[in-house]
């Protein structure tokens, strides 16, 4: 019979393998974990900015204009305190503390308040978010429901917030929060993309939404929508330091349909098209276009 002392023998072996394989230069081998963001904190700090946004749908007691003040800055001050730290961590292991022309201090601080100050603007946004989306489900009952429970609304607030951090130029903080949203919502959104006033995502599952994509106002996507690249490469990626758009642009009034899959970054969906379900398209097309089937156009005048 095999003794505990064995067993301990034979995981200690494997703990000296696992030690061992540390060394060298691979690329996950980093142990300056005490000087890396924390996953766990710019989550806990994008909860207290939920509801700042959403305060009426969060708040365990009563609210009125008395205590409104207080209520949002119980949010408020967690939620700036833990940023300020997470992006410090951020700026400091990616860029150093001396090479941004400002203390990564300064930095956090700035990129935080730069945030709560774009915070009102934000809620008229996704305020018009939310409306659009109880507009065009007759599913919905109301939109409270809506904000409680539609993963459009929460993926796109997850946007809304990183992609103001992203656009500061913060690394690794907006990637986390939008990951955060990736993984409760199924819907999958780059924080550097744009994205217009009220665009709805019904149902939601699965829609992927590229780093350079950009969707006008009033669009419309169903489930398993992919809004992509040509190329996967990351030589392709850069042309003399400037990024290189490789996802396409969506302009306003524009509807897609369920599985629809939309590449490359010259490609433009133009003005009021519709877009059929399970489409594969990789060129542009003019506004007011129908495709459906093997993607081809048909346009409004041809209707006439």
């Amino acid at each position: 019979m095999t003794s505990m002392t064995d067993l301990s023998g034979d995981l200690e072996a494997c703990i000296d393998k696992i030690e061992r394989s540390y060394d060298g230069p691979a690329a996950i081998n980093s142990l300056e974990s005490a000087a890396l963001p924390s996953r766990r904190a710019v989550i806990d700090a994008y909860k207290h900015i939920a509801p700042i946004i959403y305060l009426g749908f969060y708040s365990t007691r009563p609210l009125c204009k008395k205590n409104l003040r207080h209520s949002i800055s119980v949010h408020a001050y967690p939620a700036y305190e833990n940023l300020c730290e997470q992006i410090h961590r951020a700026i400091t292991y990616e860029q150093g503390e001396g090479r941004l022309g400002e203390s990564a201090a300064e930095f956090a601080h700035g990129a935080a308040i730069r945030l709560f100050q774009s915070l009102p603007e934000l809620r008229e946004m996704l305020n018009e978010d939310a409306v659009t989306a109880f507009e065009l489900d007759p599913a919905a009952r109301s939109v409270e429901e809506v904000v409680f429970s539609y993963p459009t609304l929460k993926a796109i607030t997850a946007h809304r917030v990183a992609h103001i951090l992203r656009e500061q130029g913060v690394p690794m903080i907006p990637r986390i929060i939008s990951e955060y949203a990736h993984s409760r919502t199924g819907i999958d959104i780059h924080p550097a993309a744009t994205i217009g006033r009220r665009i709805f995502i019904d149902h939601g599952t699965g829609v992927v939404i590229g780093e350079t994509a950009q969707i006008g106002n009033d669009v419309k996507l169903y489930q398993g929508v992919t809004l992509g690249a040509l190329s996967t490469k990351r030589s392709a990626v850069e042309i003399d330091g400037v990024r290189v758009k490789r996802h396409p642009t969506i302009e306003d009034n524009v509807t897609i349909y369920a599985g629809a899959t939309i590449l490359g970054g010259e490609t433009v969906i133009g003005k009021g098209s519709v877009i059929g379900g399970n489409v594969w398209i990789v060129k542009s097309v003019p506004p007011g276009s129908k495709l459906y089937g093997r993607a081809r156009p048909e346009s409004h005048e041809d209707e006439t």
